[in-house]
């Protein structure tokens, strides 16, 4: 084992980075969630595709009701729609730092959202295959029992 004086991080308390009181408090905790939902509500006030990410989990959501999913279905329906919000979270938030980054055109910072939207885009495909192997049978039997 290496002597403390030599550095080694395990040996002493290492400081907050930021500065903030590490301690843990109700109150702290429950300021952390009233952060996180301002989160939300900017990403829907300033996102358009958080827009039609809601509308879809909403058709989806209203589906899964109609056709009475299972509940295995159901956690591939829930894992599917919360992939593609916290895909849309992360790339707002990556989005809000780009921009903060440099107000002019940077080709690197377009390079940074182009990716973060890529992003957005395979939890968005992934989300439909998913549903389209859990709601697809059951839009079959729906279907053939109506029409």
């Amino acid at each position: 084992m290496t002597h403390p004086d030599h550095g080694v991080a395990s040996d002493r308390v290492l400081p907050v980075p930021n500065g903030s009181n590490p301690s843990f408090t109700i109150r702290g905790r429950l300021q952390s969630f009233r952060y996180a939902w301002y989160g939300l509500a900017l990403m829907l006030r300033s996102q358009h595709n958080a827009w039609l990410h809601a509308f879809a989990s909403l058709c989806i959501i209203s589906a899964g009701i109609l056709f009475g999913l299972t509940d295995g279905e159901w956690c591939w329906i829930i894992l599917a729609i919360m992939a593609v919000w916290t895909a849309e979270a992360l790339n707002t938030a990556l989005e809000f730092l780009a921009d903060a980054s440099t107000p002019d055109f940077h080709p690197l910072v377009k390079c940074a959202k182009d990716v973060a939207a890529g992003g957005v885009l395979i939890s968005a495909l992934g989300s439909v295959a998913i549903g389209l192997l859990v709601l697809g049978p059951h839009l079959f039997d729906f279907l053939r029992l109506y029409f």
